[in-house]
Parts: C-alpha cells; structure tokens; sequence
C-alpha cells in the first residue's frame, strides 16, 4: 500500500496505473475509519483494481467549530485498517495542500439542500460539494463510493456528477449497522454509555414508521407524529429534525405513490446522529 500526502505524487502513481488500464476506485472519508468503510472499500476492490482511499477532514463541511476541533482522528489506525483492507494508496492531504489559498469557489445544488440536513448546518453541502470535486479531477476514477446512510449528501453528489459531467459511476453501498442497530459512525465513539443506549432505539423507531408505510398506512403525517413521539421517549434525544420526503427531490412527500425516505438527525448529548429508512412505491412501467 502507498501513502500519498502531495497532488503531484498521487497523480504520477495513478497516470501509471491507468496506462496499465487498471480500474480506479475512489473512496472519499474522513478518517476515524470502522465497519462502514470497510463495506466502501470491499465495494470498490470488488470492481476496480485499484483502491484510493481519501482521509481528509475537510473544514469547509464542518459549519461548527467546536465540532471540527472534535472530529475524531487517529491517523495511524487509519492507515493499518487500509492496508488490512486492500487498499492500494492512501491519500492523506494536508489543509495547506487541498486549500492553498481560502477557497472562493460554490457549488450548491439548492433544490436538494433546503431541506432535512442542508436546512440546519448552512454550507455543509457547499462544502462537500468543492471537495468531492476536486478529489474527481485528483483522482479520476472509473468509480466513486458513497454509504446510503448519507442520502442527501448521495443524492447531492449524484446530480453534481451528472450536471459537471464527471465521467465517474457513483456507486451506493447500503448503511452498514452495529449488532443493535445503530448505524455505524465515526462520531459514535463519541458517545457516554447512556447515550449509547439511546442512539441505538433510533433505528427501531425509524424502521417501526416503515413498517407502518408498508403495511399500508398513508397518512403521513400521521406517521411522522408517531415517529417524532417515540423518539422524544427516549432521554438523552433531541430531535434535530425529523422528514419523510420524496427520495429523489428530498422534498416534502405528499403522496405514498413514489420512493420514500424516511429521515431524521438527532442529538444524543451533543453528538449529532443522522439514519434513514427507504421505501418505494413507485409503479413499475409495464410498457
């Protein structure tokens, strides 16, 4: 496995990977790597022969000083889980290197951030937008890996990819969970033992409201009162906010006749959890 710090660098070692027309797979994280990686990263080696795994907290995404200051960050931990894990080169970029000057340049997609997420941390998106995209014109892979537990973050980075014409597969990987449920994340090492506790009833309340979609209930509001309620049950919760919406616009849904997301970000203590839960009931074209 090599390890890259300079743009120049990664670029020579990945020109002489595409001129032996290997595959190039691109795994974007931001360190404090667990089980959900790994799910990326088994993803991409499966259809490239070669694995870049990104570990870089990008400043620009965190719209919270106080919770970029605490991101989790263990470097070398991060480095053996790579290279236990396959992957052919790590690039570790220093602020200085992805942001020699204070960027300038916006890429927002305001239609699919006025909601859930993009409603309550302004410039988040903005600020995964310009780095996700320079890592594509970095890296240039065939492929690029995204977790379905961040839906909008995927649905953001799907219509960027295809209004930019990046010629890159994005690839979704289903939410990889922890025997109770909770869906992995690195801020779960965050969490004291009651919180711990708590954060893993959120999945059973979000799967309790797709149970109900399922099962035929289309009052959705009704169902969105019942989910808040459960939630609000449990002590150490605060409801960031809590949405069903269109899975393709992230807008408000009206109407159980398309796919469904049912979402919701929660604080647990000051730790700050997001999950979801799809449902589709678009009618199938019979033509």
């Amino acid at each position: 496995m090599r390890t890259f710090e300079k743009i120049c660098d990664l670029r020579a070692f990945l020109k002489s990977q595409k001129r032996s027309d290997l595959r190039i797979g691109l795994v974007p994280t931001l360190g404090a790597l667990h089980w959900g990686h790994a799910a990326l990263i088994k993803a991409a080696r499966r259809q490239n022969e070669t694995v870049v795994v990104s570990i870089f907290v990008n400043p620009t995404q965190f719209d919270d000083p106080e919770d970029f200051k605490t991101y989790p960050r263990d470097f070398q931990s991060d480095l053996a889980f790579c290279e236990r894990h396959g992957v052919t080169a790590v690039f570790h970029p220093s602020e200085a290197e992805m942001y020699p000057t204070p960027s300038k340049t916006r890429i927002s997609v305001p239609e699919l951030t006025r909601h859930l997420c993009g409603a309550k941390r302004p410039g988040h998106f903005e600020g995964v937008a310009i780095l996700v995209s320079k890592l594509f014109h970095i890296v240039q892979p065939d492929c690029a890996y995204f977790g379905e537990k961040d839906a909008q973050q995927l649905a953001i980075i799907r219509r960027i990819t295809r209004d930019l014409r990046f010629p890159i597969t994005i690839v979704s990987v289903p939410t990889v969970r922890e025997t109770d449920g909770l869906a992995m994340s690195s801020r779960n090492a965050l969490l004291n033992p009651e919180q711990r506790r708590a954060a893993a009833a959120l999945n059973r309340h979000l799967q309790n409201a797709q149970q109900l979609l399922k099962s035929g209930e289309n009052g959705l509001e009704k169902i969105k009162t019942q989910l808040i309620q459960r939630i609000q049950s449990e002590s150490a919760a605060e409801i960031d906010y809590v949405e069903i919406v269109d899975a393709e616009t992230l807008q408000p849904a009206t109407a159980v006749d398309r796919a469904l997301l049912i979402a919701a970000a929660v604080y647990f203590g000051g730790v700050r959890l997001i999950d979801n839960f799809s449902c589709n009931f678009a009618k199938k074209d019979e033509s």
